[in-house]
C-alpha cells in the first residue's frame, strides 16, 4: 500500500514536471532561434553601414552569448530554479576570476576599445617597441603581425599601453601616444 502511494506520488511529480520541461525547453530555443536571427539582422546592418569585419565578429559573438546566457537563466527559472542565487554566485566567481585572470582580462578589454577606437586598421604597417609588421588580424586578446616570414602575437595591452607607429604607404609616420 506505502509503495502504491509512492509510485502514485512519483508519477504525479514527473506528470507535472513535464509541462515545465517543454516550456522551458521552448524558451530556450525561443533565445537560441533570437541568436541566430540577431546574427542575421547584424550582418544586414554592417553591411549597409559598411562595419569592419573585426567589429562585426565581436557584436555577433557578444549578442549570441548574450542572449544563450539569458536564454539559459529563462529557462532554469521556468524550472522552478532559484536564478538569483545562481546570479549572485556568477556575480561572485566573475569578481574572483577577474582578479585572477586581470592580465587576460586587460587584453579582452584593450581588444575591445582597440576594435572601438581603430588605431590602425587590418593591412596597415605598424611599428611597437622594436616590433614592426603588418596588421593581419586584430582579435579580442591579440593583434597578429606579418613581419618577413613571421607571424607575431602582440597582446592587445600591450599595444593600449605601448607608442604605436603607423607607417602608411608613403613611408610617413603617424605617432599615436597612450
Amino acid at each position: 500500500m506505502f509503495m502504491d502511494l509512492a509510485i502514485a506520488n512519483f508519477l504525479s511529480r514527473i506528470l507535472l514536471f513535464i509541462p515545465q520541461l517543454g516550456l522551458s525547453l521552448l524558451i530556450f530555443g525561443a533565445f537560441w532561434f533570437a541568436s541566430i536571427l540577431s546574427r542575421k539582422l547584424i550582418l544586414r546592418f554592417a553591411h549597409r553601414v559598411n562595419l569592419n569585419i573585426d567589429i562585426l565578429n565581436l557584436l555577433e559573438q557578444t549578442t549570441k552569448i548574450s542572449l544563450l546566457f539569458f536564454g539559459a537563466l529563462t529557462a532554469l527559472g521556468t524550472l522552478g530554479i532559484d536564478v538569483s542565487a545562481l546570479v549572485a554566485g556568477l556575480g561572485l566567481t566573475g569578481f574572483a576570476l577577474g582578479l585572477a585572470l586581470k592580465d587576460i582580462v586587460s587584453n579582452l578589454l584593450s581588444g575591445v576599445l582597440i576594435l572601438i577606437y581603430q588605431p590602425f586598421r587590418r593591412n596597415d604597417w605598424i611599428k611597437v617597441g622594436p616590433t614592426e609588421g603588418k596588421v593581419l588580424q586584430i582579435d579580442l586578446r591579440y593583434t597578429t603581425l606579418q613581419a618577413d616570414n613571421q607571424k607575431i602575437l602582440i597582446p592587445n595591452s600591450s599595444l593600449f599601453t605601448n607608442t604605436i607607429c603607423i607607417i602608411d604607404k608613403e613611408e610617413k609616420i603617424k605617432i599615436i601616444q597612450p
